[in-house]
This record gives C-alpha cells, structure tokens and sequence, in this order.
C-alpha cells in the first residue's frame, strides 16, 4: 500500500493542504481502491459490470468519431 507524506508549514493554507492530500490521494488511486474493497462482488458480476463498462465506452467513442467523419 502506498504511503502519503506530505511536507507542509504552518504557514502553508488549511484549504491548499487537503486539496494537495485529495490530489496525491487520487493520483494513487486509494479512493477506487477503498471502494473495491468496501464490499465483496462475486467474481460473475464484476466480470459483466466489466462489459458493460466496455461497451458503454464502446459507444461513447463511436459517437464522437461519427461526429468527426464527413459523408463521402
């Protein structure tokens, strides 16, 4: 597991501080990773919650490159 340290001043904002510790938080991913392990999914429905991911970008991406063709 990661390990977050972050090196600030007591000068340094309250505000700043825990947006840089969001930040580094999501940069390693522990958010996702907290959420994965928050409850137990069969190995059945992560495997079709996984195609459906797919095929949803699938979509999204031939909606965009319709866009971007012409009609010849």
């Amino acid at each position: 597991m990661a390990q977050i340290r972050l090196n600030i001043d007591e000068r340094f904002p309250l505000d700043k501080v825990l947006k840089k510790f969001k930040r580094l938080c999501d940069a390693y991913g522990i958010v996702q990773e907290y959420r994965a392990r928050s409850e137990y999914k069969k190995p059945s429905v992560v495997k079709k919650e996984k195609l459906e991911n797919a095929q949803k970008r699938r979509r999204k991406t031939e909606g965009r490159s319709k866009k971007f063709t012409s009609k010849l």
